[in-house]
């Protein structure tokens, strides 16, 4: 039920915020207030980040197991799944900092110290190598100092070893998977209920804020959307229908009249995991991909392959490092791309799910969590979009997979 509200308890959240902000700002009371709605919420984010990010990158990681009784299906998908949402990322990350016409408008705040566990080799002081140098030192840490310091590239790196090696080694049945899923909903659960503090928390992020929200903010962020919104289609219109055409041998036209079903229900839903069912339906029946295809590639498609949200993550770590004043080195770049392709895997596909990797995401180059607060503000709309570019990644992955596997007898009925 929260989630049908959300968008607009936000919306009324930060109005209430700002007209406190200019009528009343200033008086003690009121400010005290209005600094614990803002701790509440940003802490409770950072309560559950460190065991979000262990365990769900774990529970995506431990959902790979078919990949071991299908071996060949397992690498197709496998490969398919990365390379997309890397090329997603990049698309973002290239766009991002070539279209940025928000940089026309100052910065909202002072450069604002880096939180520890973060800071990287600077571009300035080394070459190249010793920036990897520097990447490498973050994400070889003991798993409870990278706990302790927030270190999200230590915390990711952690959660893939110890979730390869569980994959590997235990069997489907034991405790220990599902003890990991159990927890991993858990933490989700947990997540949830400080969700719900969201509109509370952007009252208060946005009343601290006052005199930095106006009207140059707004066009700030609708001019973010609106990049964020062309760079999700290209991925969509021309990217990943490419990649049909030249894979899966299916003409675009052909695709979107067999996909524009689950496309539609994933506009409308934002949920990847809830278009499931409209999805494998209509790879099967639209698309001619076989059944065994489509019952293993599709629910683990929705599950790890997030293109948008991994394109979206990019855009909007460089976009909020501007507006927070964080500088962004080459390392920085580097970090962003690691984190966002790999916190993609994580995303649960519920509505706005793609928050909690959002936090990995800033927290990986030390910009703060208030920005959270006017991330929220328009992330809603652009989730709508992005969820359905996840969709349809997942399906024509479907289709490539199944011209892989059984060649141009198995996709002859995909084009007709």
């Amino acid at each position: 039920m929260l989630q049908k509200w959300l968008t607009p308890l936000l919306l009324i959240g930060a109005a209430i915020g700002w007209l406190l902000g200019n009528l009343f700002g200033g008086n003690a009371w009121l400010d005290t207030a209005m600094q614990m709605a803002r701790t509440a919420f940003l802490d409770g984010l950072k309560l559950v980040i460190g065991p979000l990010i262990l365990f769900s990158l774990m529970s995506g990681i431990l959902r790979l197991s078919a990949t071991r009784d299908m071996h060949r299906m397992g690498g197709y998908t496998l490969t398919y799944f990365l390379s997309t949402t890397a090329i997603a990322t990049c698309i973002g990350l290239f766009i991002v900092t070539s279209v940025h016409p928000w940089t026309d408008s100052p910065p909202i705040s002072d450069p604002p110290p880096l939180a520890p566990g973060i800071t990287l080799i600077s571009s300035e002081d080394a070459g190249i190598g010793a920036l990897f140098v520097g990447i490498v030192k973050q994400m070889l840490v003991n798993p409870f100092a990278a706990l302790a310091n927030l270190n999200i590239l230590g915390l990711v790196t952690n959660a893939v070893i110890f979730g390869l090696a569980a994959l590997f080694v235990l069997p489907k049945e034991s405790p220990v998977i599902t003890a990991i899923h159990d927890l991993t909903s858990v933490v989700y659960k947990v997540a949830g209920w400080f969700l719900m503090l969201a509109p509370i928390g952007v009252m208060g992020i946005v009343y601290n804020f006052v005199g930095a929200i106006h009207t140059t903010l707004l066009t700030q962020l609708f001019q973010f959307a609106l990049v964020v919104v062309g760079a999700t289609l290209l991925h969509g219109l021309i990217v990943l229908p490419g990649i049909a055409w030249w894979l899966g041998k299916i003409s675009p036209i052909r695709l979107f009249q067999g996909i524009w079903q689950p496309l539609f229900v994933a506009l409308t839903t934002s949920s990847s995991a809830a278009t499931l069912p409209v999805t494998i339906r209509a790879a099967e029946e639209q698309l001619g991909v076989s059944r065994s295809t489509s019952s293993f590639v599709l629910p683990l498609g929705a599950t790890i392959n997030m293109d948008g949200t991994a394109l979206f993550e990019g855009m909007a770590a460089v976009f909020l490092a501007y507006l927070f004043n964080v500088p962004l080195t080459e390392s920085s770049i580097i970090a962003v791309f690691f984190v966002a392709m790999i916190s993609s895997i994580g995303a649960p596909g519920i509505p706005s799910g793609s928050m909690a990797a959002m936090q990995m995401v800033m927290l990986a180059v030390g910009i703060p969590l208030e920005a959270i607060g006017l991330l929220l503000l328009i992330e809603r709309p652009l989730d709508t979009i992005r969820t359905a570019v996840n969709v349809q990644g997942d399906l024509i992955g479907a289709v490539v997979v199944e011209r892989l596997i059984f060649g141009e007898k198995g996709s002859t009925q995909v084009d007709g």
